[in-house]
């Protein structure tokens, strides 16, 4: 899937830039990625997570889509 995106797409957000994109809450993000509705954030350190970019902007555009 991610062979053919080119690498800005596929660039990391950090929590504050996800809840600023998406609308969101920490709390509500979270409970999200539980219920299997958010893009599930991938660890890139023992105390640090990150979304990739493509995946939080797809999941905007079907939330606009949607409407």
């Amino acid at each position: 899937m991610y062979d053919q995106t080119p690498i800005s797409e596929l660039s990391i957000m950090r929590l504050p830039e996800v809840t600023a994109v998406c609308g969101k809450s920490r709390a509500a993000i979270y409970k999200a990625i539980r219920i299997g509705e958010f893009p599930k954030q991938i660890k890139l350190s023992a105390r640090a997570s990150g979304w990739v970019r493509c995946e939080i902007e797809a999941w905007v555009k079907a939330r606009m889509a949607a409407r």
